[in-house]
């Protein structure tokens, strides 16, 4: 090794990091911790629904449920706090990829950018409402309650029952959409395969293919039930997580029908803490 090589070792170990590049790592991070942060959840959730299925009616398997379950841990309140913050974290990496543009070749493209800004205000929401059972509003967790509240609040606006419908469409459809795109495998070109062995890329597909069809028959029925409350001028038809959820067991399937979405639901809090790990960001 001569002495040009050295230098530029030297300079290039102790070379000050850009603003740029000093924001992208900062994005990184806080998209990771964002996606760890839903998969803890996701993964309660399931735990949540696969109890109720099995018979212990008092639990409520939704976002208020799993952080019930957090507070009553160690360091309780600290790991609440930590799952607030990661959601506001998922919130502000998909507002960059809104101002900024996603990773990939086609991040800068404008339905890019809209899918980020609509999970941007999506994370957002539930962020405020995990600090805010953070800080002491117990019911502000409850997916039921909020459903029904907003969905009765909108009632009574103008044209009130065309914007429940709409909204509630929304839902559906894009609970459609993430089922198909998970069955399809679309996550695959965000993962770093290269970084992955095979036995490791084929257990984070099948997760994110179990996972995604739940998840995304939840976000369906659920849309389902908010179109019902519209049709029917009703805010009490509307459902959250828990309520949706329940009505799995209710069909002809019986109780195995909310095992296997639950299941799925624990399947998908699995993949994305390995999205935490593996996703290009």
């Amino acid at each position: 090794m001569n002495a040009s090589s050295i230098a530029r070792g030297l300079g290039s170990a102790t070379r000050t990091r850009t603003p740029h590049e000093a924001g992208g790592r900062a994005i990184e991070g806080a998209a990771r911790w964002g996606l760890a942060t839903r998969g803890v959840l996701y993964l309660l959730i399931g735990v949540l629904a696969l109890r109720i299925a099995f018979g212990e009616r008092g639990e409520q398997a939704d976002r208020g449920g799993a952080l019930q379950v957090l507070a009553q841990q160690p360091f309780g309140a600290a790991l609440v706090w930590a799952a607030g913050v990661g959601l506001v974290c998922m919130a502000l990496w998909r507002l960059s990829e809104a101002v900024f543009g996603a990773a990939g070749p086609d991040g800068r493209a404008a339905r890019k950018r809209l899918a980020g800004a609509a999970r941007a205000v999506f994370y957002g929401v539930v962020a405020y409402s995990v600090l805010s059972f953070a800080a002491g509003e117990k019911g502000s967790g409850s997916s039921d309650r909020q459903s029904q509240d907003v969905t009765a609040r909108v009632l009574d606006l103008p044209y009130g029952r065309w914007l429940v419908a709409i909204g509630g469409t929304a839902v559906a459809v894009a609970g459609v959409w993430i089922a198909v795109r998970a069955l399809r495998r679309g996550f695959r070109k965000h993962l770093k395969t290269g970084a992955m062995s095979p036995r490791t890329r084929r257990t984070v597909e099948a997760l994110g293919v179990c996972g995604g069809v739940a998840r995304g028959a939840v976000f369906a029925v659920a849309g389902g039930f908010a179109l019902s409350a519209a049709l029917r001028y009703d805010p009490d038809k509307a459902k959250g997580i828990d309520d949706t959820l329940r009505t799995f067991a209710g069909t002809a399937a019986g109780p195995w029908l909310l095992v296997a979405v639950a299941l799925g639901l624990a399947l998908f809090g699995v993949f994305s803490v390995a999205m935490a790990r593996w996703r290009r960001v």
